[in-house]
């Protein structure tokens, strides 16, 4: 995986503490989050986009202004993810969700096993600005073909604080944390959402990703770094008629 980690690595006796520490952090299971671990950029050619697109603006830098996006990280990393993003308002069109609404919102997911079994972290934007956890469920499926828009929970917070309100041309990073069934959601290093998302989250796994509805975004994605000692292979790409959502 060719990611530009954002770290200096130290001279002299502390280079040998160093490699351990890298080591253990790669070694940190996925069903876990170590707060050492430095976020890498994300290159294009390493996510698996399922529907709708993400055009690349050299480097690590992406632009998606599509109705409907749906992306997720060809390769098993702790559950932290981050995106900043740059907010340039609505698309030219729209596209209402699988239930018929229609919103104006992007967001994060944590532990994507499929379509049919991960964590959301969603800003909406409109109808309603506001943070919204969620956790989809549905144990035995694994294509939208079989789950469709079926077994979302949306998570109460244990504490929570408002999102800033979204101008074209706003800038601002949201950062979402999962340690075990702990979630943490982060704007601009500040804590938005904190809670507990239940043990069910924890009978799935999966990678990180991201998705959009109906708005502009120009973004930079960070992950952790890769668990290549529990993982061997990448979970590949699978198709927008199974990942659908």
């Amino acid at each position: 995986m060719r990611m530009h980690v954002e770290a200096t690595m130290p001279a002299g006796r502390n280079f040998h503490k160093f490699i351990l520490l890298s080591f253990a952090a790669l070694s940190f299971g996925a069903g876990a989050e170590s707060p050492a671990s430095p976020l890498t950029k994300v290159p294009h050619e390493t996510l698996c986009v399922t529907e709708g697109a993400i055009a690349s603006l050299g480097g690590e830098q992406f632009d998606v202004s599509v109705p409907k996006m749906r992306a997720y990280l060809n390769e098993y990393t702790p559950p932290v993810v981050e995106e900043q993003f740059t907010y340039l308002g609505a698309t030219p069109n729209e596209s209402p969700l699988a239930s018929g609404v229609v919103r104006r919102q992007f967001g994060v997911k944590l532990r994507a096993q499929d379509a049919c079994n991960v964590v959301y972290a969603t800003w909406r934007i409109e109808p309603e600005s506001k943070l919204v956890i969620s956790v989809k469920s549905n144990p035995g499926e694994h294509s939208s073909i079989q789950c469709g828009n079926h077994g979302y929970r949306n998570v109460r917070p244990r504490k929570m604080a408002p999102l800033p309100a979204l101008q074209a041309g706003d800038v601002h990073t949201l950062r979402a944390e999962m340690h075990r069934a702990e979630m943490r959601v982060l704007v601009d290093s500040n804590l938005v959402w904190s809670g507990s998302v239940g043990s069910e989250a924890l009978d799935f796994d999966g990678p990180v990703g991201l998705r959009t509805d109906n708005v502009h975004l120009q973004i930079e994605l960070r992950a952790a770094l890769p668990l290549v000692p529990q993982f061997q292979h990448a979970p590949g790409c699978r198709s927008a008629k199974e990942e659908s959502d």
